[in-house]
């Protein structure tokens, strides 16, 4: 008989992501969000990213998802309306 643990994040850890049951993102197809593919032609990154740049602008939780890319940080996707290099530029600017 195999015996599996229950594995449970600590509360803190729980209300600490609460935040993304209110994105407007939440239920979406994720690929919208990673538009980093470099099979894609340029036009078409440059559109999906542009499309989900907008739909961060009007997010309710904006700021948390942002300080959570940075935090992170989140290497990949588009998070709190920046995309990867955006928030690396912001990491820098804030360690300098």
């Amino acid at each position: 008989m195999i015996m599996r643990a229950s594995v449970s994040l600590p509360p803190a850890r729980v209300e600490a992501y609460e935040w993304q049951e209110l994105g407007r993102c939440r239920g979406m197809d994720s690929e919208k969000f990673f538009t980093d593919d470099r099979d894609q032609n340029q036009k078409r990154r440059v559109s999906r990213t542009r499309d989900a740049k907008e739909l961060c602008s009007g997010c309710p939780v904006i700021t948390q998802c942002l300080e959570h890319a940075l935090a992170v940080p989140e290497n990949h996707g588009i998070w709190g309306g920046t995309t990867a290099a955006e928030r690396q530029r912001m990491l820098w600017q804030l360690a300098g």
